[in-house]
């Protein structure tokens, strides 16, 4: 529609843009991981939880706007997550013409750290929810 409408292509964007989602995909995978070993541990009382820290972390991931309009302070925590370096990424790939090559380094070491982390985590919250005995007690 975009397309039609506007007259924009999402393809505009070329190769990087398979990079950038590929990052994306791997963000997603941690903080999926980690949220389904919470809700796994906790129960379904956790899934709440799970929604809502994927709603706080978008605006301060550089979803809606750039980073650089946030507080000093929020700027430090958004360039500690991988979505901000991606979408600034894709901003000057729109704006500049040109990809930056630093930020989709940046952008992909943090996601590999969080996968590992994600991982880690999902992996606590088994092993307690193992001990606790309550593996069996899930479902609707």
């Amino acid at each position: 529609m975009a397309g039609a409408f506007f007259g924009y292509s999402i393809y505009s964007l070329g190769l990087p843009l398979i990079a950038f989602f590929a990052i994306l995909q791997m963000f997603s995978w941690s903080i999926g991981l980690a949220m389904s070993g919470m809700i796994m541990r906790v129960g379904q009382s956790a899934e709440s939880f799970a929604w809502a820290a994927v709603f706080i972390l978008m605006p301060v991931s550089g979803v809606y706007y750039p980073v650089s309009v946030l507080p000093q302070w929020l700027q430090m925590i958004s360039w500690g997550l991988p979505p901000a370096y991606v979408f600034e990424g894709m901003r000057a790939i729109l704006a500049e013409k040109t990809v930056h090559w630093d930020m989709l380094a940046i952008a992909f070491g943090l996601s590999v750290v969080y996968l590992v982390v994600g991982f880690q985590i999902f992996q606590w919250f088994f092993r307690a929810s193992r001990r606790a005995g309550t593996l069996l007690g899930q479902g609707e």
